[in-house]
């Protein structure tokens, strides 16, 4: 596989000084100072970033930054105490579970979806065809019902967990074709088919916007709705993970993250809160 140069790490470390949020749940950051550092699942990043935002908005004296980077960086940045919460988007494994002392906190379920450049012609596609497109048995979208143009896949490395649920669920552990283009995160995945016309990837259906296209799965547009019914299949949790039991304003944040106002920020992201 080849590497596109895309960036490999999304960051964010805010510090506001704006006026206080609303009270309620944020009432347990009052006045309370320290740092919480997240890394991990780029899926996650929409809904880390804006309860970050909130809550340091409500305790200036709280600072939290939030990075990407994937599924496997989580799990080891969190194992290794780099950082407080490692982000996955799929379960950790035994042997992970085992090595570090990990304690898992899922807050949403979420949809993995094929994706497209938003003018390519093609509307719908097959699970067959799915993975016939990835394993390079179709490779040109005159096969598909659309331009006479060879097909360019784009796929995440090993460590992502949408990569791990695409793979599973959707492409039932069959081949992804040598030649696929490896792209960093959800974002890059984005960055790359807005600009590809013939280009195709998969990213969280969170994250599906108008600069990109989600063409229907057996007759099943993939959206949330559809993902919460089961009438949409390739599904994933969202986790945050910590180096045993969280304490203090890990614990709080959690906390917040799993409550009616991180549940509010969940779904305003497009995702299904697990509560």
């Amino acid at each position: 596989m080849r590497k596109i140069l895309l960036p490999t790490l999304l960051s964010l470390s805010m510090i506001l000084a704006a006026a206080p949020a609303q009270a309620g749940e944020l009432d347990a950051f009052a006045g309370k100072t320290g740092k919480i550092d997240i890394a991990g699942g780029t899926a996650h990043i929409p809904v880390m970033k804006e309860a970050a935002k909130r809550i340091m908005q409500m305790s200036p004296g709280l600072r939290i930054t939030v990075a990407g980077g994937g599924s496997g960086v989580g799990v080891q940045k969190v194992g290794e105490g780099l950082v407080d919460i490692g982000n996955t988007g799929r379960a950790l494994s035994e042997a992970e579970v085992s090595k570090y002392g990990l304690k898992s906190y899922a807050f949403a379920i979420d949809g993995v979806a094929a994706v497209v450049h938003p003018k390519n012609p093609v509307n719908a596609l097959t699970h067959q065809q799915v993975q016939d497109i990835f394993a390079g048995k179709i490779t040109n979208w005159k096969a598909l019902g659309g331009r006479d143009e060879t097909i360019h896949l784009y796929t995440r490395d090993e460590a992502s967990g949408t990569r791990e649920v695409f793979w599973e669920i959707m492409l039932k552990k069959g081949q992804i074709a040598a030649g696929a283009n490896v792209v960093a995160s959800n974002g890059a995945m984005k960055s790359a088919l807005a600009g590809d016309m013939d280009g195709i990837g998969y990213v969280s259906i969170g994250h599906i916007d108008q600069t990109i296209k989600a063409p229907a799965l057996d007759g099943v547009a993939p959206t949330q709705d559809n993902a919460k019914s089961g009438k949409y299949p390739v599904l994933r949790k969202l986790y945050m993970n910590t180096k045993g039991e969280p304490v203090g304003i890990v614990s709080d944040f959690i906390r917040y993250i799993q409550g009616p106002d991180g549940a509010a920020i969940t779904a305003s992201d497009g995702y299904i809160p697990t509560k």
